[in-house]
């Protein structure tokens, strides 16, 4: 049976993209110390890593994840998230086809999907997509092919057209992360704002500090 909304709305308030190339420390022990520190969903992004690397990651990255009572997903690679048992998989509108990953996984896997339009956005219902991962936000500069940030409005639009839980990504800070979540996301996901700090525990403990009260004022 598929994970109720409410709760995966919970499990997505702060959600660290875990890239290996992202930082110069060891990317498994910056994810423990996120995780003690408030993370709520890991994904694995590791383009660049061979299969076999990143399945070991992957369950390594998911014991972790389970043991913290967080998701744990896989970037593009359904292959790399069944293979590791992982809880679910997030895809771009280039990868596989939504619909063919659900046919694939069931009907209990959590697929997350990155629309880049408004018309994107507008189908993650029809579908069947479990949340949107919507930005960037603000400017970034952990990915290369971020794109221009589309801003707070457009978010806001694009959280509306999508009618599923939504992440905003890009460029977000414990600073800035309380005008995601007023926009009507249910989290903020990010990378630099953790795996770029010289405490990752202590960056990811502020981060979850600034959405639970976000979170807190929206109610």
């Amino acid at each position: 049976m598929p994970r109720p909304e409410g709760e995966l709305r919970d499990q997505l308030a702060v959600y660290l993209v875990a890239d290996p190339e992202q930082t110069e420390r060891d990317l498994l022990e910056d994810v423990m110390a996120a995780l003690e520190g408030g993370v709520t969903a890991v994904q694995l992004r590791a383009k660049h890593m061979n299969d076999h690397d990143a399945w070991v990651l992957a369950l390594q990255l998911r014991e972790h994840c389970h043991y913290h009572q967080a998701l744990f997903l896989v970037n593009d690679r359904l292959d790399i998230a069944l293979a590791s048992q992982a809880d679910g998989v997030h895809l771009g509108a280039n990868d596989l086809p939504i619909g063919m990953a659900r046919w694939i996984a069931g009907p209990d896997f959590i697929i997350g999907y990155s629309p880049a339009t408004d018309m994107q956005a507008a189908s993650a219902t029809r579908v069947k997509a479990s949340y949107v991962g919507i930005g960037p936000v603000f400017a970034t500069g952990s990915k290369d092919d971020a794109g221009e940030p589309i801003g707070l409005d457009t978010l806001a639009h694009r959280i509306e057209l999508a009618e599923k839980p939504a992440v905003g990504i890009g460029g977000i800070t414990p600073e800035n992360a309380p005008l995601v979540i007023e926009a009507g996301a249910v989290g903020v996901s990010v990378i630099s704002a953790i795996l770029r700090q010289p405490d990752p525990k202590d960056a990811a403990a502020r981060l979850a500090a600034a959405v639970r009260r976000a979170k807190t004022g929206r109610a």
